[in-house]
């Protein structure tokens, strides 16, 4: 018996979702450059506790406007790390 999803995905939610996978992976990935463990920790739940807030939300502007302010905290993540001496790969584009 095949399961049949309940609601499937337009294209454009399909890729949103993609463009939000992408960047909650690349705000963890970087964030396993901090060098302090609790500060990782921390960030790790910050960035867990935003996504899981908005996982409901279903307003493409919406959404956009999330994903815009995400990829600017993951910029300044970024320089922040890059300022304290680490080096950080690439910008994710």
């Amino acid at each position: 018996m095949t399961k049949i999803p309940k609601a499937a995905l337009s294209l454009k939610q399909f890729m949103l979702r993609q463009e939000v996978l992408k960047l909650y992976r690349e705000i963890w990935r970087t964030t396993r450059l901090v060098p302090d463990k609790h500060s990782q920790r921390e960030l790790r739940e910050w960035a867990r506790h935003d996504f899981q807030a908005n996982r409901s939300q279903d307003d493409e502007v919406a959404i956009k406007m999330l994903l815009q302010s995400g990829r600017r905290s993951l910029t300044e993540l970024r320089t922040s790390l890059e300022l304290s001496g680490l080096r950080v790969k690439g910008d994710g584009k």
